[in-house]
């Protein structure tokens, strides 16, 4: 069984570059749920409230239900639920799930490969991250759902395409495009990042137009949705970003609608098209009023 493939098979539902990771959330939580306790049932009234924070964290800027892609996931392969008397999945309706003390646990079929092959479970969450979420993200995903990812990282390194980064840096001439930030260290840049603009697991080519510099810090922001860029190529900032100390009025709010720098005449600028992507797909809206 190429349990690599029918990982990155459901990675999601999509239509039009929408994303809706709820499926690879759970099954990523299912796994470090794994790693810790094996096969032992997943409650979905106990697991409830874990699965919408990962939900509201690093799923798309619309309110869903963590009862989705707890009955949902069972129609791949990988994921099994049934009630205290032994039935299926009652549907994807919280009270129904709660009220017949649903319990979910990967397949019998897969619970025994990971068993017997400890390098299969760095393997798959390796796969369900590289094709849902940027890079930036998968540590503070793995840290929510129990997931070491050192060893991942240990086991299945990422392979990063190193031309992107360097053509985006000499377009930015090595400079954030958001807070103009410019560090070298012995001849070397740090704490700089070519950050794809629409995602690379959602079709964002490794391009010059969809990337753009940005420092480490504003990166960050980004791919979570605190900043983005509006219509005019301005910076925009969430209303629910939240900072009062000084730090975060200078690096964060002090940003609200200004100009992000646009790389040299050499180089296209980013796609509208991917910036329409971002505002709809990664920002949490609203945006602050300049």
């Amino acid at each position: 069984m190429d349990w690599v493939e029918r990982v990155t098979r459901v990675r999601r539902w999509s239509r039009g570059g929408e994303r809706a990771p709820h499926k690879p959330l759970l099954l990523l939580y299912a796994l470090g749920y794994f790693q810790r306790c094996g096969d032992a049932p997943i409650f979905y009234s106990e697991v409830e409230e874990h699965l919408a924070g990962l939900l509201r964290e690093f799923g798309p800027p619309r309110a869903t239900s963590p009862a989705y892609p707890f009955h949902h996931l069972t129609s791949d392969g990988l994921w099994e639920v049934e009630t205290a008397d032994g039935g299926a999945s009652p549907g994807p309706r919280v009270g129904a799930l709660r009220a017949q003390a649903a319990r979910g646990r990967l397949t019998g079929e897969l619970a025994a490969d990971l068993r017997r092959d400890p390098r299969l479970l760095p393997q798959l969450c390796r796969a369900i991250l590289d094709v849902n979420f940027e890079p930036s993200l998968h540590e503070d995903i793995c840290a929510a759902a129990g997931i070491d990812l050192e060893t991942i990282e240990a086991a299945v390194p990422r392979r990063r395409d190193r031309a992107f980064r360097e053509q985006v840096m000499v377009a930015y001439e090595y400079q954030c495009a958001f807070c103009g930030y410019d560090g070298w260290l012995n001849g070397t840049a740090v704490g700089l990042d070519a950050a794809h603009v629409r995602w690379w697991a959602f079709d964002g080519p490794d391009d010059i137009s969809n990337g753009i510099c940005l420092c480490a810090l504003h990166h960050k922001l980004f791919d979570k949705g605190a900043l983005g860029i509006a219509d005019d190529r301005r910076v925009t900032v969430s209303a629910h970003f939240v900072g009062r100390g000084p730090a975060a009025r200078d690096q964060v709010h002090a940003l609200v609608g200004r100009p992000i720098t646009a790389p040299q005449n050499a180089f296209p600028d980013v796609d509208e098209q991917h910036i329409a992507w971002h505002a709809r797909e990664v920002f949490r809206s609203p945006a602050r009023a300049a």
